[in-house]
């Protein structure tokens, strides 16, 4: 392991060790860099250590969503890891699904139309994820690795880079706002108006073992931007623009404005849904139908975009023939 010194002879996670930021890891967050060492811990675990300061940077305590920089010194405490659990492998058909959602592809990019119901990587229960199954179509690629990470129950355009200069570059796009991401969801209920801005603050929670995410002004700040694409009678079509990236903000942010997204297990009404019953929706209607990053290599931004899948198309289809509507001038 590079630049590793422990504080006995042992591996990371039977006694303090001592790692130094490589070139290729410089940017990287600390929580990410720690899970990276001690594969299969749970995220809550890792964010304990955080909190408690037994993960340093440079000897001095940090969060978890501190870059590292090129020659910082990350301790790690000695922890208790759990066996190795096996990856299983994604099935025939599963792999020819993923080939057919190829949006884009070049040396430094692969760009997929993720099918909902495939989580993004394996773990928590989950024995193979969408990084794992390419992984598995590659064996000779010598770097996937996800770009960001989409709900395991919606689906869309999802970007995974193929090299780490691009990871890096891309998650500085991320960071500063200059990627554009679109989403359509169907919401429960009638949207106010024609637009929306929801600056609510999220924050993560555990109920019953289960991580949610609810508006909390203590968490970290979050804007979406609904905008009114059709009104049928219970339900309404919006596009959702992220203007940051939490952990299931759309979903939250729905929510809180009193409309959650249709088929949402989570946050969603399930008295306000008995009225869609005769519709057909059998997943979260969530899609990422957009991204939008700028050049990598040369001036010209990319813009990728996934249709919305037929069980969607579907359902729109269904409210167009059972029940009245209207379009937002």
């Amino acid at each position: 392991m590079t630049g590793l010194n422990t504080g006995a002879d042992t591996a990371p996670g039977r006694a303090v060790a001592y790692v130094n930021v490589a070139d290729d890891q410089a940017g990287q967050r600390v929580d990410n860099f720690v899970m990276a060492r001690f594969r299969g811990l749970p995220r809550s675990r890792v964010y304990r250590l955080l909190r408690r300061g037994e993960v340093r940077v440079n000897g001095g305590r940090i969060g978890p969503e501190h870059r590292l920089q090129v020659g910082d010194r990350v301790r790690l405490p000695p922890v208790d890891l759990p066996p190795p659990r096996p990856i299983g492998e994604a099935p025939d058909y599963q792999l020819r699904e993923l080939t057919g959602s190829i949006l884009f592809e070049n040396e430094r990019l692969l760009v997929l139309d993720k099918p909902a119901g495939l989580a993004c990587h394996g773990g928590s229960g989950v024995s193979f994820g969408v990084i794992e199954a390419l992984r598995q179509l590659r064996p000779n690629q010598p770097f996937f690795e996800l770009v960001h990470r989409l709900d395991r129950d919606t689906s869309g355009c999802l970007l995974i880079a193929k090299r780490r200069s691009t990871l890096r570059a891309l998650h500085e796009q991320l960071r500063s706002g200059a990627v554009g991401k679109r989403y359509l969801a169907l919401l429960v209920g009638q949207f106010a108006g024609r637009r929306q801005r929801v600056d609510a603050a999220l924050d993560r929670y555990e109920r019953g073992g289960e991580r949610l995410v609810r508006v909390d002004a203590a968490g970290k700040p979050a804007q979406t931007v609904f905008h009114l694409r059709e009104r049928f009678a219970g339900a309404s079509l919006v596009e959702a623009q992220l203007l940051s990236g939490r952990t299931h903000q759309i979903r939250v942010h729905a929510q809180h404005l009193g409309c959650p997204v249709a088929g949402d297990p989570k946050y969603g009404d399930p008295a306000a849904e008995a009225a869609l019953g005769a519709v057909g929706l059998k997943r979260l209607f969530l899609h990422a139908a957009r991204l939008e990053i700028a050049p990598l290599d040369d001036d010209t931004p990319q813009v990728f975009e996934a249709p919305l899948p037929a069980s969607l198309e579907s359902v729109l289809q269904r409210l167009h023939d059972t029940q009245s509507t209207t379009r937002p001038a």
